[in-house]
């Protein structure tokens, strides 16, 4: 989180009377993750064809829009220009 944005949430927590200890007795202490190196998406395509499992998850989850074929086109939909 860059400074700005982390100035602009202390600011919040104060105007609202919260203060550090009472935001890590409700969400826990704050922990980073180091080690991302083990972390992929192997277990999601058996056949190796991640595209086509990605395809088939999204489908599932009801998140595949009809005309859309690239990651840009799901988020901002395929008519939308850049």
């Amino acid at each position: 989180m860059d400074d700005e944005a982390l100035h602009v949430l202390r600011e919040v927590w104060r105007a609202h009377g919260q203060d550090a200890d009472e935001l890590e007795a409700a969400c826990g202490p704050q922990r980073s993750c180091k080690n991302m190196s083990a972390v992929g998406y192997g277990g999601l395509a058996d056949n190796g064809d991640l595209h086509t499992a990605w395809h088939d998850q999204l489908a599932r989850e009801g998140k595949l829009k009809p005309g859309t074929s690239t990651v840009r086109d799901l988020v901002l939909g395929a008519d939308e220009q850049p």
